[in-house]
């Protein structure tokens, strides 16, 4: 496993806000924060060994079941920024993992909560993830367990107060 996975958390590259992105607001719509979340994850997913490698050539790759988006600052055309990943959890079939997106200039603006499953393209149907994958999340996951649990894990949706 590369010693970049090594690193907690997880490190994206540089992205940037595209002006296509823009809604009428004046500012990135929130579509758009799942782009750059679903971007930032592929550069992760590389050094586990998913991607398109993976599915072409395994017939595996993950889905997402559950996706929770948080925005936290606005972001506007041209701005840069890149994803924090943390692996939270995983068992054989599936992890729990926590994205933050960060501008340049140092600032949290969303993050994102998921579960993601692990799938053999042939059924298709959630299945185990090979050996060597498998070891890949467990180191990742050993690396991560060092780090502080982010603020907004688990959080619910609603409106408070009110059952």
């Amino acid at each position: 496993m590369p010693a970049s996975v090594l690193g907690a958390p997880a490190l994206s590259d540089w992205m940037k806000v595209r002006p296509e992105w823009i809604d009428f607001n004046g500012h990135l719509n929130m579509a758009y924060y799942n782009v750059l979340f679903d971007e930032g994850i592929d550069n992760v997913y590389r050094l586990i060994g998913f991607g398109t490698d993976y599915a072409r050539t395994r017939k595996m790759t993950t889905y997402v079941a559950d996706f929770h988006v948080r925005y936290m600052r606005e972001l506007h055309e041209g701005d840069e920024v890149r994803c924090a990943f943390l692996l939270l959890d995983h068992d054989e079939k599936r992890f729990h993992s926590f994205q933050q997106l960060y501008h340049r200039d140092g600032w949290l603006a969303a993050t994102a909560e998921s579960l993601t499953l692990h799938i053999d393209m042939t059924g298709p149907r959630v299945a185990p993830m090979p050996p060597d994958i498998a070891a890949n999340v467990a180191a990742m996951q050993q690396a991560h367990d060092r780090l502080p649990r982010p603020d907004g894990v688990g959080r619910p949706i609603g409106i408070p107060g009110k059952a």
